[in-house]
């Protein structure tokens, strides 16, 4: 997908709790511009939002001041969110498969966030680089 698309936008928020709700009615609004409605609304904004609180958690543990940038871009294909930060990486090739009959029997809480997203967009994809720029993209296709 071209960055060049007039449908290309980006937002810039304090990496804090408290801004999880804006990104989520942000990304919304663009998604309903892309013409999504009811269940895949529902699917992004919860990828989106699994996807920036894992940045506002695990990303920054300095306590000073850090960001989250949203880019969303679409055409008549695909709705894609990239969402980036320059805090700690990861290595989501090394996180384990999760197992649903074990977490739920193990009444566990949290860490699913990656598997939701994976389960409920048509492409997850990560981009790692500690300390300089780490993204999540998330892809939903346009039926």
């Amino acid at each position: 997908m071209s960055d060049s698309t007039k449908n290309t936008f980006n937002l810039k928020v304090e990496s804090k709790s408290a801004n999880l709700r804006f990104i989520r009615e942000y990304v919304l609004q663009k998604a309903k511009s892309a013409g999504f409605v009811h269940e895949d609304l529902d699917k992004i904004e919860l990828s989106v939002d699994e996807a920036c609180s894992n940045v506002v958690k695990h990303a920054y543990r300095d306590g000073k001041k850090h960001f989250i940038e949203i880019k969303v871009k679409y055409n008549s294909k695909a709705f894609v969110v990239i969402v980036s930060d320059k805090g700690r990486g990861f290595d989501p090739s090394q996180l384990p498969q999760t197992d649903m009959k074990t977490y739920l029997e193990r009444y566990q809480v949290g860490g699913l966030g990656i598997h939701l997203m994976k389960s409920l967009m048509d492409v997850v994809e990560y981009r790692i680089n500690p300390g300089k720029k780490n993204q999540v993209i998330l892809v939903k296709y346009i039926k």
